[in-house]
């Protein structure tokens, strides 16, 4: 078919040189999805879904709007300003980093440089908490090492007669998560720069502590590749072993529960045992491991003798 040539009208999407090329007509939902699914499957596991992320930032739409109109033509401007959103996400960095949110339970979190992206597998942790916590008790919590704030925030929305500490090492960190907190109306929630209880007093004590401490060993070569390049080195990496963290924990932990108190702790998928062994000689009991959605040990959690 013969189409007639307008230059001044006619636009090319180019991901690779992220620019616009003269062609004869403008590309629409599905035919962007589809190209940019293909193109991110090298770096994603998750192509499809983070193509329709991208795409529904640029449009501000929701990605059911995306799918009822896949045949909806986007405008030059449109198909730029998601080549550039693209083109971040081709170089490695990740969407929670380039939308600057991620959902974690049933909140939508503000994330930046500083914090860790909350995985879905901490919603596990949190659901292990839930099941400790009686209904409407007044229990006192702590999340270390809380980042985004994602275990504290999801803690003290499910459990609003609860009082939640979160503490992190990280002022800017620290500052993401009560941004959290302000922004989702959470007001049972305090926000203390520590590492770790190091910088609580003496008789604080708690009826539950949780935390998603970095667990990974230092020389993990994963490290250096894919999305977590984008992600701070101290949230992921503790030690030779990737337990040095966890000790510190299970060792300070003791002197701020209360009798009957629990341990809840997020672990790397090999590390169960080891970090059972160390409850158990740090005096917890009813230790046990649980694992998380895709079938791997991921939270370890003891109880304080009572009494």
């Amino acid at each position: 078919m013969n189409v007639p040539e307008y230059p001044e009208t006619r636009f090319r999407y180019n991901f690779e040189r992220v620019s616009f090329e003269p062609f004869f007509m403008s590309l629409t939902v599905s035919q962007l999805l589809d190209d940019a699914h293909r193109r991110l499957q090298a770096v994603s596991d998750s192509a499809r879904l983070d193509s329709e992320l991208l795409l529904a930032r640029v449009l501000q739409r929701s990605r059911t709007w995306l799918h009822t109109w896949p045949e909806k033509p986007m405008t030059p401007a449109q198909q730029q300003a998601f080549a550039t959103l693209l083109q971040r996400r081709l170089q490695g960095e990740p969407v929670a980093h380039i939308l600057g949110e991620q959902d974690f339970w049933s909140l939508s979190l503000q994330i930046s440089a500083a914090t860790l992206i909350p995985r879905p597998d901490t919603e596990r942790l949190v659901e292990l908490a839930l099941e400790r916590i009686p209904p409407q008790a007044n229990w006192s919590i702590a999340d270390l090492g809380t980042g985004s704030g994602a275990i504290a925030l999801a803690l003290a929305s499910e459990c609003p007669a609860a009082q939640v500490l979160a503490t992190d090492r990280d002022a800017a960190a620290l500052a993401v998560a009560q941004h959290n907190a302000e922004r989702l109306g959470l007001t049972n929630v305090r926000f203390v720069l520590a590492d770790w209880l190091a910088a609580l007093a003496p008789d604080s004590r708690f009826d539950l502590i949780a935390s998603n401490p970095p667990y990974v060993c230092e020389a993990d070569p994963h490290l250096a590749q894919g999305d977590v390049r984008f992600e701070p080195h101290h949230a992921l990496a503790a030690g030779a072993d990737g337990l040095a963290a966890i000790r510190t924990l299970v060792t300070q932990a003791p002197g701020h529960i209360r009798p009957g108190g629990w341990l809840l702790l997020e672990h790397g998928y090999d590390q169960g045992e080891a970090v059972r062994h160390l409850l158990h000689d740090a005096g917890f009991t009813e230790v046990a491991d649980f694992i998380d959605y895709g079938g791997n040990p991921r939270v370890a959690v003891g109880r304080l003798p009572p009494g």
